[in-house]
Protein backbone atom coordinates (compact mmCIF):
# COMPACT_ATOMS: atom_id res chain seq x y z
CA UNK A 1 0.00 0.00 0.00
CA UNK A 2 2.94 2.09 -0.19
CA UNK A 3 2.27 5.58 -1.68
CA UNK A 4 -1.61 5.15 -1.83
CA UNK A 5 -3.42 8.40 -2.22
CA UNK A 6 0.07 10.15 -2.01
CA UNK A 7 -1.58 13.66 -3.09
CA UNK A 8 -5.42 13.23 -2.77
CA UNK A 9 -5.61 15.92 -0.50
CA UNK A 10 -3.38 18.61 1.49
CA UNK A 11 -4.71 16.79 4.40
CA UNK A 12 -2.59 13.40 3.25
CA UNK A 13 -0.05 15.59 2.69
CA UNK A 14 0.53 17.45 5.77
CA UNK A 15 0.09 13.88 7.92
CA UNK A 16 3.27 12.16 5.25
CA UNK A 17 5.23 15.76 6.07
CA UNK A 18 4.59 15.17 10.14
CA UNK A 19 5.84 11.98 9.84
CA UNK A 20 8.51 13.03 7.11
CA UNK A 21 9.84 15.34 9.77
CA UNK A 22 9.59 13.40 12.76
CA UNK A 23 12.01 11.00 11.23
CA UNK A 24 14.48 13.13 9.13
CA UNK A 25 14.53 16.70 11.03
CA UNK A 26 16.92 18.28 10.27
CA UNK A 27 16.54 17.90 6.42
CA UNK A 28 20.08 19.44 5.31
CA UNK A 29 21.78 16.35 7.09
CA UNK A 30 22.92 18.15 10.15
CA UNK A 31 23.74 15.84 13.27
CA UNK A 32 20.55 15.11 14.45
CA UNK A 33 18.35 17.40 16.62
CA UNK A 34 16.00 16.10 19.62
CA UNK A 35 12.20 17.56 18.30
CA UNK A 36 8.99 16.67 18.55
CA UNK A 37 6.34 17.38 15.49
CA UNK A 38 2.75 18.93 15.68
CA UNK A 39 0.70 20.35 13.00
CA UNK A 40 -2.35 22.62 13.11
CA UNK A 41 -1.02 25.82 15.58
CA UNK A 42 -0.06 28.73 15.64
CA UNK A 43 -1.37 32.03 17.47
CA UNK A 44 -4.69 33.91 16.87
CA UNK A 45 -3.28 35.24 13.69
CA UNK A 46 -1.42 32.96 12.01
CA UNK A 47 -2.15 29.03 12.02
CA UNK A 48 1.37 26.66 10.75
CA UNK A 49 0.62 23.34 9.16
CA UNK A 50 3.71 21.79 10.34
CA UNK A 51 5.73 22.45 13.75
CA UNK A 52 8.67 21.63 14.59
CA UNK A 53 10.08 22.30 18.44
CA UNK A 54 13.71 21.12 18.71
CA UNK A 55 14.40 20.70 22.24
CA UNK A 56 16.89 20.22 24.73
CA UNK A 57 16.60 16.69 25.93
CA UNK A 58 17.39 17.30 29.46
CA UNK A 59 15.27 19.95 29.68
CA UNK A 60 12.38 17.97 27.66
CA UNK A 61 13.38 15.28 30.60
CA UNK A 62 12.57 17.65 33.10
CA UNK A 63 9.19 19.08 31.55
CA UNK A 64 8.01 15.61 31.45
CA UNK A 65 7.35 15.93 35.26
CA UNK A 66 4.52 18.05 34.48
CA UNK A 67 2.93 15.86 32.76
CA UNK A 68 1.83 14.70 29.20
CA UNK A 69 -0.90 17.68 28.95
CA UNK A 70 -0.09 20.93 27.26
CA UNK A 71 0.36 23.87 29.70
CA UNK A 72 -1.69 26.84 29.03
CA UNK A 73 -0.59 30.41 29.63
CA UNK A 74 -2.44 30.69 33.13
CA UNK A 75 -0.61 27.26 34.20
CA UNK A 76 2.67 28.63 32.91
CA UNK A 77 2.40 31.72 35.01
CA UNK A 78 1.83 29.68 38.46
CA UNK A 79 4.60 26.62 37.86
CA UNK A 80 7.73 28.88 35.96
CA UNK A 81 7.15 31.44 39.14
CA UNK A 82 6.37 29.03 42.06
CA UNK A 83 8.90 29.52 44.46
CA UNK A 84 11.09 26.46 46.04
CA UNK A 85 9.74 26.75 49.37
CA UNK A 86 6.86 27.79 50.89
CA UNK A 87 5.52 31.14 50.07
CA UNK A 88 1.57 32.76 49.91
CA UNK A 89 1.16 32.56 46.23
CA UNK A 90 0.18 36.21 46.03
CA UNK A 91 3.82 37.16 47.47
CA UNK A 92 5.60 34.32 44.76
CA UNK A 93 3.87 34.85 41.70
CA UNK A 94 4.32 38.52 39.89
CA UNK A 95 1.10 40.56 40.12
CA UNK A 96 -1.10 39.87 37.04
CA UNK A 97 -2.97 42.18 34.59
CA UNK A 98 -5.89 40.34 35.89
CA UNK A 99 -7.59 39.78 39.13
CA UNK A 100 -6.23 37.41 41.42
CA UNK A 101 -8.99 35.28 41.63
CA UNK A 102 -7.99 33.75 38.83
CA UNK A 103 -4.63 32.99 39.40
CA UNK A 104 -6.13 31.32 42.47
CA UNK A 105 -7.99 29.56 39.96
CA UNK A 106 -4.97 28.07 38.29
CA UNK A 107 -3.07 27.47 41.54
CA UNK A 108 -6.09 25.02 42.28
CA UNK A 109 -5.88 23.66 38.66
CA UNK A 110 -2.32 23.05 38.92
CA UNK A 111 -2.81 21.10 42.22
CA UNK A 112 -5.31 18.84 40.93
CA UNK A 113 -2.86 18.00 38.16
CA UNK A 114 -0.10 17.09 40.26
CA UNK A 115 2.22 20.09 38.97
CA UNK A 116 1.98 22.20 41.83
CA UNK A 117 2.20 21.51 45.97
CA UNK A 118 0.18 23.58 47.72
CA UNK A 119 -1.06 23.54 51.48
CA UNK A 120 -3.70 26.17 53.44
CA UNK A 121 -2.13 27.77 56.22
CA UNK A 122 -5.16 29.57 58.40
CA UNK A 123 -6.69 31.59 55.28
CA UNK A 124 -3.75 31.88 52.89
CA UNK A 125 -2.65 29.36 49.86
CA UNK A 126 0.85 28.66 50.43
CA UNK A 127 2.34 27.13 46.92
CA UNK A 128 5.97 25.20 46.41
CA UNK A 129 7.27 23.69 43.00
CA UNK A 130 7.68 20.22 42.63
CA UNK A 131 10.47 21.03 40.15
CA UNK A 132 11.89 24.31 38.35
CA UNK A 133 10.08 24.79 35.23
CA UNK A 134 12.90 24.15 32.53
CA UNK A 135 14.10 25.99 29.41
CA UNK A 136 13.36 22.87 26.93
CA UNK A 137 12.85 24.96 23.79
CA UNK A 138 15.59 25.06 21.42
CA UNK A 139 14.05 26.52 18.51
CA UNK A 140 10.56 26.48 16.44
CA UNK A 141 10.89 25.59 12.98
CA UNK A 142 7.33 26.35 10.58
CA UNK A 143 6.56 24.56 7.78
CA UNK A 144 3.69 25.49 5.33
CA UNK A 145 2.27 22.40 2.93
CA UNK A 146 1.36 23.29 -0.34
CA UNK A 147 1.57 19.96 -2.39
CA UNK A 148 0.57 21.37 -5.59
CA UNK A 149 2.32 24.68 -6.11
CA UNK A 150 0.59 26.49 -8.71
CA UNK A 151 1.31 30.04 -9.73
CA UNK A 152 -1.54 30.93 -8.03
CA UNK A 153 -1.34 28.67 -4.70
CA UNK A 154 2.53 30.26 -4.85
CA UNK A 155 0.76 33.95 -4.79
CA UNK A 156 -1.73 33.68 -1.94
CA UNK A 157 0.65 31.56 0.10
CA UNK A 158 3.84 34.19 -0.41
CA UNK A 159 2.16 36.92 1.68
CA UNK A 160 1.79 34.10 4.67
CA UNK A 161 5.04 33.68 4.47
CA UNK A 162 6.35 37.09 4.30
CA UNK A 163 4.27 37.81 7.27
CA UNK A 164 6.05 34.59 8.60
CA UNK A 165 9.57 36.42 8.25
CA UNK A 166 8.37 39.73 9.67
CA UNK A 167 6.73 38.11 12.49
CA UNK A 168 9.80 36.23 13.47
CA UNK A 169 7.83 34.22 15.53
CA UNK A 170 9.60 30.68 14.71
CA UNK A 171 12.97 30.49 13.86
CA UNK A 172 13.21 29.52 10.83
CA UNK A 173 10.52 28.87 7.92
CA UNK A 174 10.12 26.30 5.18
CA UNK A 175 7.25 26.09 2.24
CA UNK A 176 6.99 22.19 1.41
CA UNK A 177 5.33 20.86 -1.69
CA UNK A 178 5.32 18.00 -3.92
CA UNK A 179 7.90 16.61 -5.88
CA UNK A 180 7.22 16.25 -9.57
CA UNK A 181 8.70 15.09 -12.64
CA UNK A 182 8.91 19.18 -13.62
CA UNK A 183 10.84 20.95 -11.94
CA UNK A 184 9.83 23.76 -9.80
CA UNK A 185 10.32 27.01 -11.90
CA UNK A 186 12.45 29.71 -10.75
CA UNK A 187 10.48 31.97 -11.07
CA UNK A 188 7.49 30.36 -8.78
CA UNK A 189 9.75 30.06 -6.02
CA UNK A 190 11.05 34.16 -6.44
CA UNK A 191 7.66 34.71 -4.95
CA UNK A 192 8.72 33.79 -1.41
CA UNK A 193 11.17 35.43 0.66
CA UNK A 194 14.64 34.50 0.48
CA UNK A 195 15.10 33.91 4.41
CA UNK A 196 12.00 31.07 3.36
CA UNK A 197 13.29 27.14 2.65
CA UNK A 198 12.21 25.34 0.21
CA UNK A 199 11.81 21.36 0.70
CA UNK A 200 9.93 18.87 -2.08
CA UNK A 201 8.69 15.72 -0.80
CA UNK A 202 8.12 12.36 -2.73
CA UNK A 203 5.85 10.27 -0.79
CA UNK A 204 5.13 7.95 -4.34
CA UNK A 205 6.88 4.69 -1.97
CA UNK A 206 5.50 5.84 1.34
CA UNK A 207 6.92 7.87 3.90
CA UNK A 208 10.45 7.11 4.29
CA UNK A 209 13.40 9.22 5.82
CA UNK A 210 14.93 9.74 2.29
CA UNK A 211 11.72 11.95 1.35
CA UNK A 212 12.57 14.89 1.32
CA UNK A 213 14.92 17.06 -0.63
CA UNK A 214 15.68 20.75 0.10
CA UNK A 215 15.88 22.93 -2.61
CA UNK A 216 16.42 26.01 -0.92
CA UNK A 217 18.35 26.55 2.61
CA UNK A 218 16.28 28.78 4.99
CA UNK A 219 18.19 32.10 6.77
CA UNK A 220 17.32 31.61 10.63
CA UNK A 221 15.14 34.38 12.02
CA UNK A 222 16.19 34.05 15.34
CA UNK A 223 17.83 37.26 16.86
CA UNK A 224 19.84 37.31 20.15
CA UNK A 225 18.83 41.01 20.75
CA UNK A 226 17.06 41.96 23.61
CA UNK A 227 13.92 42.80 22.29
CA UNK A 228 13.23 39.33 21.04
CA UNK A 229 12.25 38.38 25.13
CA UNK A 230 10.28 41.18 25.49
CA UNK A 231 7.11 42.24 24.92
CA UNK A 232 5.36 38.83 25.61
CA UNK A 233 7.18 37.21 22.18
CA UNK A 234 9.20 34.24 24.64
CA UNK A 235 5.99 33.69 26.54
CA UNK A 236 3.98 33.30 22.96
CA UNK A 237 6.70 30.83 22.05
CA UNK A 238 6.38 28.80 24.73
CA UNK A 239 2.63 28.81 25.01
CA UNK A 240 3.32 26.92 21.34
CA UNK A 241 5.19 24.93 22.13
CA UNK A 242 3.50 23.51 24.80
CA UNK A 243 0.82 23.11 22.88
CA UNK A 244 2.88 21.09 20.17
CA UNK A 245 4.36 19.36 23.11
CA UNK A 246 0.08 17.91 24.20
CA UNK A 247 -1.27 17.65 20.83
CA UNK A 248 1.54 16.09 18.79
CA UNK A 249 0.35 15.60 14.95
CA UNK A 250 -1.48 12.57 15.54
CA UNK A 251 -4.47 13.99 17.14
CA UNK A 252 -6.32 14.43 14.27
CA UNK A 253 -8.60 11.50 15.80
CA UNK A 254 -10.53 14.14 17.52
CA UNK A 255 -11.69 15.89 14.34
CA UNK A 256 -12.77 12.37 12.79
CA UNK A 257 -15.05 9.37 13.20
CA UNK A 258 -12.51 6.61 14.63
CA UNK A 259 -15.58 4.91 16.28
CA UNK A 260 -16.70 4.08 12.45
CA UNK A 261 -16.41 0.57 11.72
CA UNK A 262 -14.74 1.65 8.29
CA UNK A 263 -12.00 3.61 10.19
CA UNK A 264 -8.79 1.71 10.05
CA UNK A 265 -5.04 2.77 9.94
CA UNK A 266 -2.75 1.55 7.15
CA UNK A 267 1.02 1.22 7.16
CA UNK A 268 2.55 3.69 4.20
CA UNK A 269 6.49 3.23 4.65
CA UNK A 270 6.85 4.16 7.70
CA UNK A 271 3.79 5.84 9.20
CA UNK A 272 0.20 4.97 10.08
CA UNK A 273 -1.86 6.92 8.52
CA UNK A 274 -6.02 7.00 8.56
CA UNK A 275 -7.80 4.95 5.97
CA UNK A 276 -11.36 4.64 5.53
CA UNK A 277 -12.53 0.73 4.20
CA UNK A 278 -15.30 2.15 2.64
CA UNK A 279 -13.54 4.89 0.24
CA UNK A 280 -10.81 3.14 -0.41
CA UNK A 281 -8.98 6.05 0.29
CA UNK A 282 -6.87 8.35 3.24
CA UNK A 283 -10.24 10.64 4.35
CA UNK A 284 -9.89 14.43 5.16
CA UNK A 285 -11.58 15.62 8.18
CA UNK A 286 -14.69 16.57 6.15
CA UNK A 287 -15.47 13.30 4.82
CA UNK A 288 -14.31 11.11 7.90
CA UNK A 289 -17.73 12.65 9.89
CA UNK A 290 -20.89 11.32 10.84
CA UNK A 291 -22.66 12.70 8.34
CA UNK A 292 -20.87 10.56 6.31
CA UNK A 293 -23.16 8.30 4.08
CA UNK A 294 -20.83 5.49 4.81
CA UNK A 295 -20.89 5.83 7.99
CA UNK A 296 -21.16 2.92 10.40
CA UNK A 297 -21.40 3.31 14.39
CA UNK A 298 -19.37 0.44 15.78
CA UNK A 299 -21.51 -2.32 17.40
CA UNK A 300 -22.17 -2.21 20.94
CA UNK A 301 -20.74 -5.56 21.77
CA UNK A 302 -17.30 -4.46 20.00
CA UNK A 303 -17.12 -2.33 23.47
CA UNK A 304 -17.97 -4.74 25.71
CA UNK A 305 -14.86 -6.79 25.78
CA UNK A 306 -13.49 -5.52 28.97
CA UNK A 307 -14.48 -4.38 32.28
CA UNK A 308 -14.86 -1.89 33.05
CA UNK A 309 -16.09 -1.18 29.59
CA UNK A 310 -12.97 -0.48 27.32
CA UNK A 311 -14.20 0.25 24.14
CA UNK A 312 -13.83 -1.54 20.62
CA UNK A 313 -11.44 -1.09 17.86
CA UNK A 314 -11.82 2.78 17.57
CA UNK A 315 -10.62 3.20 20.96
CA UNK A 316 -7.80 1.18 20.60
CA UNK A 317 -6.82 2.86 17.76
CA UNK A 318 -6.98 6.22 19.81
CA UNK A 319 -4.96 4.52 22.18
CA UNK A 320 -2.30 3.00 19.91
CA UNK A 321 -2.10 7.02 18.21
CA UNK A 322 -1.27 8.31 22.07
CA UNK A 323 1.03 5.60 22.69
CA UNK A 324 3.12 6.44 19.34
CA UNK A 325 2.77 10.18 20.68
CA UNK A 326 4.58 9.45 23.86
CA UNK A 327 7.32 7.36 21.97
CA UNK A 328 8.44 10.15 19.68
CA UNK A 329 8.84 12.24 23.13
CA UNK A 330 10.56 9.45 24.87
CA UNK A 331 12.97 9.07 21.94
CA UNK A 332 13.89 13.47 21.84
CA UNK A 333 14.54 13.21 25.39
CA UNK A 334 17.33 10.66 24.88
CA UNK A 335 18.72 12.03 21.71
CA UNK A 336 21.90 14.01 22.10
Amino acid sequence: MSGWNSYSSEFAFELRVCRWAELSWPPSGDTERPHIVARQLGTKHRRWDTIVIECDPKGLRTRSQFGDKALDRDLLHVVTNAPASWQWYRNALPKPSYDWRYVRESVHRAADRGILNTRKRGNKIEIKRIAPYPQWVRRIVAIENKPDLTAAAADSLAEQIEHDVTARLADEVWVATAETKDHISPALLEQFPVEAGIITLSFETGVTPTSGSVRWHPTSLRSNKPEDSVGGRVDQRLVLAERAYGRGWRSYHRTMRPDCRQFQLQRDGRSLLPFCAAKKKLPTVRECAGSCGSFEPEPPQWRMQGWPIEGGPGKGIVDLLAQRRKRERAIAMITQ
